[in-house]
């Protein structure tokens, strides 16, 4: 087979129209039914009111698409399709149909799910924040949950992959629905802002509606600050916190804690140094990451390399050590825990591994100076 051949494959689909979702300045939203495999998709179509604005915007809309297939997350809403048409700067993104309200409207018919709500936004945008990627249009209405009571975080048009720290200079001027964060002053845009647009949505809600039974106001109060140096800095330390005021709920057997110890305890030993900006995973990204390494080893008594391991929850650069090996039953038996654990006692799990990680040494991205040992080599 010849290789980087091109392959052309008839766009001959038709899909049912159902209903029109929404018209805005770039273009409109429609409901599709495929009648191939009887699913229900949201198709935006990329089609400015003004002519003038298809070729300045067309960049963004392309950017929307990158962003989407880059991320991985059941509180994100997925992109399963795109058709692009550079020439006449025009484009089509097929989505996940998300059947629900938007988390206002939720939460004011079940103001009794607030909390799991909240968890789920800030689990969302722990995980965009591990990716490095900015959402940069908080709102209601682009905050959805379904009927099942899943949160869904949805249009990303405005949305940015950070590369550099220049970054996050604020690009963008919106309607926002709130008061405007100090850090709006000096031009500027990052995640502890994101922080504080979250943080000022379930503050509206939750006062508005007078929801009693929300039991992070003091989180919130922090998040939604408006100096940036008053306000809790991440949603990772949001998440965190949210976490410590759950883990009375929850209960490990005896033999659970022996399992997580055992992994935990092997992790730290594989792990030497991290370089200090790095992100972690999130829960269910890196139990995939070790389900995969776990069955390319399955059949053997230990791990081969321990770069494998620390690539499963590192986003960033690491030392990993020679020294010693993962078991892999250690590692079948975590996986095994994982599968039967529920959401809370997954992110309890998460927090734990992410405190042992926290105990490691850090370094800059420079090289070490004496740490190019045979024990320890850089990944």
């Amino acid at each position: 087979m010849e290789i980087d051949k091109k392959i052309h494959f008839s766009l001959g689909r038709s899909f049912v129209l159902r209903s029109e979702l929404g018209q805005g300045a770039c273009g409109k939203t429609v409901l599709l039914h495929d009648d191939m495999i009887d699913e229900l998709f949201v198709c935006k179509k990329y089609s400015p009111l003004l002519d003038e604005w298809k070729e300045i915007l067309y960049k963004g809309f392309v950017s929307e698409i990158k962003l989407l297939y880059s991320l991985h997350h059941f509180n994100i809403v997925r992109v399963f399709n795109y058709l692009l048409y550079p020439q006449k700067y025009s484009g089509y993104i097929f989505m996940e149909y998300v059947e629900g309200v938007d988390i206002e409207e939720y939460l004011i018919r079940y103001p009794e799910s607030v909390n799991e709500v909240f968890i789920q936004v800030v689990d969302a945008f722990a995980y965009l924040e591990s990716c490095n990627i900015l959402h940069r249009d908080v709102r209601p209405s682009n905050v959805m949950v379904t009927n099942d009571g899943v949160v869904k975080v949805i249009d990303f048009g405005f949305g940015k992959k950070i590369l550099e720290d220049v970054d996050f200079d604020k690009s963008i001027s919106l309607n926002w629905w709130c008061d405007r964060p100090a850090e709006f002053d000096r031009k500027i845009y990052t995640h502890a802002t994101e922080v504080y647009f979250v943080g000022k949505l379930f503050e509206k809600i939750v006062v508005e509606n007078d929801i009693a039974s929300f039991k992070y106001l003091g989180l919130l109060e922090v998040m939604a600050k408006r100096s940036p140096y008053e306000r809790i800095a991440s949603f990772a330390q949001v998440k965190e916190s949210a976490l410590t005021n759950t883990t009375d709920s929850v209960v490990f057997s005896g033999s659970e804690i022996v399992i997580y110890q055992n992994f935990s305890k092997e992790l730290a030993l594989i792990v030497s140094k991290i370089v200090s900006d790095a992100k972690y995973f999130e829960v269910d990204e890196f139990s995939v990451r070790l389900h995969k390494v776990y069955q390319g080893v399955m059949l053997e008594q230990s791990v081969p390399s321990n770069a494998a391991i620390g690539r499963c929850f590192l986003n960033g650069e690491y030392y990993y050590s020679k020294g010693s090996k993962m078991s892999v039953k250690v590692i079948k038996d975590f996986l095994s825990l994982l599968g039967k654990c529920g959401k809370e006692k997954r992110n309890v799990i998460e927090a734990n591994i992410y405190s042992k990680l926290d105990s490691v040494a850090r370094y800059k991205s420079e090289p070490i100076p004496g740490f190019d040992s045979f024990d320890d080599v850089p990944f």
